[in-house]
């Protein structure tokens, strides 16, 4: 590997790792960036999701001492996002490079869209906190049904889809936000495990680049838990979403109009 691409993927690494730790939204520095150094689309996806795993397990056991009370309810809800994880994650090894190619604009358009909206939705949680017509069996339900596309969403892309668990995993009896957020970790680890899996066993991951990656994220990942008091996370907020936007366009015209 040459050094501008190792020190391009370990700056996108750590890059990502602080966003990661200050507000989320890594995928949409790290995944360009894979795309950048000349990886294909599929492949640079599968890379990915196995640069970025570790950092999620780290964000996941961070915050292992606000785990809510177990309930058997809970195991089933791992069980089914690891199953949708794993028919997304099929779902990438059998898409032509073409018609991925073709969706990369609107994945990451999609992305930086809810990323955006990332605040209001941790604002409505926070505001219906103690609603009791969204702790109920029935609001659980609805969760669950929507956790399955999602859970396809992450092993098949991926970026932006924490936005979508913290407003599903505020339905039903999870309690306060830090619950939910402990959860939404938790799952996405799951479900970031398992497609990984997949695409290591299948070989669709390029190990140099997400090595590289992975271990700039895991450096990022510790320094933005620094950061975070020093720097303003809605400032890195904004800066991610004028990066989505930029990239966006970019890819747009690549893979639309070139």
């Amino acid at each position: 590997m040459e050094t501008a691409t190792l020190a391009l993927l370990l700056g996108a690494g750590i890059a990502g790792g602080v966003v990661t730790a200050m507000v989320g939204g890594a995928s949409l520095i790290t995944f360009p960036a894979l795309l950048a150094v000349g990886l294909p689309p599929v492949v640079a996806s599968a890379s990915n999701s196995v640069a970025m795993a570790p950092s999620n397990l780290m964000a996941a056991f961070a915050d292992l001492d606000r785990i809510p009370r177990w309930r058997v309810a809970f195991a089933w809800t791992v069980l089914l996002a690891a199953l949708g994880s794993a028919v997304g994650a099929w779902l990438l090894f059998i898409t032509p490079e073409r018609v991925f190619m073709r969706a990369v604009p609107v994945f990451i358009g999609a992305a930086t869209l809810l990323f955006a909206f990332q605040a209001a939705v941790k604002d409505w949680i926070a505001l219906h906190d103690d609603d009791e017509s969204l702790r109920t069996a029935r609001a659980d339900r609805i969760g669950v049904a929507l956790l399955a596309p999602v859970a396809v969403y992450v092993g098949y892309f991926g970026a932006g889809a924490g936005v979508m668990l913290l407003a599903i995993l505020s339905l039903g009896e999870h309690g306060d936000f830090r619950a939910v957020n402990v959860l939404k970790n938790l799952l996405g680890t799951a479900m970031s495990v398992v497609a990984a899996a997949m695409f290591i066993v299948g070989g669709l991951v390029e190990w140099p680049q997400a090595l590289a990656m992975g271990t700039g994220g895991l450096v990022g990942g510790y320094a933005g838990g620094r950061l975070v008091r020093h720097i303003p996370a809605e400032a890195v907020r904004w800066a991610v979403i004028g990066v989505g936007c930029v990239l966006t366009f970019v890819y747009a015209r690549r893979y639309w109009f070139d």
